[in-house]
């Protein structure tokens, strides 16, 4: 259980409430975290957590939406430390790996709410992340080919989709053998080979 005051401003309490729910979806399932769970993590009554969310699909999209402007805000800075569109890309991937290191809890809610067959709040919320996501990547792939670091004939689109593909790839491969931290050690390597894939060969 996590010792946090009991007394918070409702914004403060909002955000540990986030927290809470993204520290217990790294240990179970995402589908079977209750808000009695949730409560009992932060160590306050079902009650309080209602009183600044209505109902656990609320709590949910919060979620969602605490994930995107993280996981956006971490890879758009790496990307931006650098000059080379090819070494953005890089920096971004390893960003990306960073952010799932660290909050495990999070591949395992985005995958839970896009198998989710009804379109809720959080599940657009995790369908617009990627969006972004992609739109971002694509525009450092365009730029890579203009800059002559990317060969002219990668298919953007589906450079895109495989760069998306290999770090859930890493994840699942990393849930599977129990081991989130095997994400850091796998990732260089990995990144190395759509590198060569994409690059211009110069």
């Amino acid at each position: 259980m996590s010792s946090h005051p009991k007394h918070l401003p409702a914004e403060e309490r909002r955000a540990v409430t986030v927290e809470s729910v993204v520290e217990l979806a790294a240990t179970q399932n995402p589908s079977e975290i209750t808000t009695t769970a949730i409560a009992k993590h932060m160590g306050v009554t079902q009650g309080a957590l209602f009183k600044h969310f209505p109902n656990k699909d609320s709590i949910l999209q919060a979620v969602m939406e605490w994930v995107a402007d993280r996981l956006l805000s971490r890879v758009e800075k790496a990307a931006s430390s650098v000059s080379s569109p090819l070494e953005a890309i890089e920096a971004m991937f390893m960003a990306h790996v960073e952010f799932v290191s660290e909050h495990p809890g999070v591949p395992r809610m985005l995958f839970g709410e896009l198998q989710r067959a009804e379109l809720t709040a959080p599940k657009r919320m995790a369908q617009t992340l990627i969006h972004r996501y992609g739109e971002h990547l694509s525009h450092l792939l365009e730029k890579g080919k203009a800059a002559g670091e990317l060969s002219a004939t990668v298919d953007t689109e589906a450079a895109a989709t495989l760069f998306i593909g290999t770090i859930q790839g890493l994840v699942m491969q990393s849930l599977l053998a129990g081991d989130v931290q095997r994400i850091r050690r796998d990732a260089p390597r990995v990144f190395a080979i759509y590198r060569r894939g994409i690059g211009s060969g110069k």
